[in-house]
């Protein structure tokens, strides 16, 4: 028997479902036939009195258990008592109604085990009738018995599990999505926090990117549940995620720093190369502002060749204000693209600066002599017509190199406050 019932469907003990069902032997029609009228005064004595024993059953809702719990033991017991009298059969869906009421206890939080342990209970409650039923002489007839109510619990159980469990993945999955589209309002602004969520005060808003590589999709999620676990445990709190294969963003609701030794613990979920960096977001409505510059601080960092790890706006202040777009930012990239094509002299010119204009240390790290250096840092001069020996042209040339690497001024306008925030569309810039 089973569940939030009593019965089951086939009276047959076999475990396979498409082997044949013998028939009945009479002597067990006739001792199963005997428990029929005692249908109803089963059902209640379950549900009223063996099930109120369990564990969690008081705490049901009045009309689960008086009711529907009540009515599934109706239904399970003169299923069996029925099929075995009159049809050893299996009907094409025996098991139809369990799994209807299996996904309705899921729906509302019964826990599996009470369910399940119902089910098992009211088998123990019928096989006590089919004995004080017997007579003298109907051992073996009540031995048969047996076996066909283990074959009929275990059909039973086990649609009403794979149920239970597949509407728990539905619901799951449907809370998750809902949560990701409340994440996503929130950083688009789009969405206005809930009064009393935590998130309508200040908090803490991070981007985290994930070191660069395919990734398939069962990896990505398991990535994605991992870096959860790490930063629900880090801020001892459930932090809302948004995360993809390139990374992604998080909120942690309240104010929050990150705590010590957070990059690392994330580069163990993710990977080696992890970058994040936090800015904090005084209320809900800054919340689109403070994840744009998280995401554009982790993107300057990458572009200027800092390890990866925290990264804080004052890590990169300078760099971040000349990466930041205006008016004149298109013309200000445009001064590179005379060696757009010439990838071996963006990558020096790039070297060079990150090492403080040391020619030296620029030739060791690109494992080249120095007086190639001097021909390529004059090679690029005499091309974009950029003075590298003077203060400006040092500084356009940074500009230029952030302003290209970290987004070349599209960042403002995929992830502005009506923008659609994709990270599913691997985009970690916003």
């Amino acid at each position: 028997m089973t569940a939030d019932a009593a019965g089951a469907a086939h009276p047959s003990a076999t475990t396979d479902p498409r082997a044949p069902a013998p028939e009945v032997p009479e002597a067990v029609r006739s001792l199963a036939a005997r428990c029929v009228p005692r249908v109803n005064e089963l059902a209640r004595l379950m549900s009223q009195d063996t099930f109120a024993q369990l564990h969690g059953y008081a705490e049901l809702p009045a009309d689960v258990r008086d009711v529907e719990i009540a009515a599934t033991a109706r239904h399970g017991l003169r299923l069996f008592l029925e099929r075995v009298v009159h049809d050893p059969h299996p009907g094409p869906d025996d098991t139809g109604f369990f799994r209807e009421r299996a996904a309705q206890r899921a729906e509302e939080g019964m826990p599996l085990e009470l369910l399940l342990t119902t089910h098992c209970a009211g088998a123990r409650v019928l096989w006590q009738a089919l004995r004080e039923a017997a007579r003298p002489g109907e051992e073996a007839a009540l031995v048969e018995l047996a076996g066909y109510l283990l074959g009929a619990e275990q059909r039973v159980v086990s649609a009403v599990t794979e149920t239970y469990l597949d509407e728990q993945t539905a619901l799951a999955t449907e809370r998750r999505e809902e949560r990701r589209a409340q994440v996503r309002g929130l950083l688009a602004g789009t969405e206005v926090p809930p009064a009393g969520s935590g998130l309508d005060g200040p908090s803490l808003v991070l981007a985290v990117q994930l070191p660069d590589g395919p990734r398939a999709p069962v990896a990505v999620r398991r990535m994605a549940r991992r870096l959860q676990t790490v930063l629900d445990r880090a801020f001892g709190r459930e932090v809302l995620t948004l995360f993809d294969g390139a990374g992604g963003q998080a909120i942690v609701p309240g104010r929050a720093q990150p705590p010590a030794g957070l990059a690392e613990r994330l580069a163990e979920a993710g990977g080696p190369g992890v970058r994040l960096a936090a800015v904090p977001a005084e209320h809900g409505g800054q919340i689109p502002e403070a994840a744009r510059t998280a995401a554009r601080i982790v993107r300057v960092a990458r572009a200027c060749g800092h390890p990866a790890g925290l990264h804080r706006l004052d890590d990169v202040l300078l760099e971040y204000q000349l990466s930041r777009p205006s008016a004149g930012s298109d013309r200000i990239a445009a001064l590179l693209d005379p060696v757009a094509d010439r990838p071996e002299l963006l990558e020096t010119l790039r070297t060079h600066l990150e090492q403080a204009q040391d020619r030296r240390a620029t030739a060791r790290l690109l494992t080249l002599h120095p007086n190639t250096v001097d021909n390529r840092l004059a090679r690029i001069s005499a091309l974009t017509g950029l003075d590298l020996s003077t203060p400006r042209g040092t500084a356009l040339a940074l500009a230029a190199l952030l302003l290209r690497d970290a987004g070349e001024g599209e960042e403002d306008r995929s992830c502005g406050a009506g923008a659609d925030y994709t990270p599913d569309s691997v985009r970690t810039d916003c």
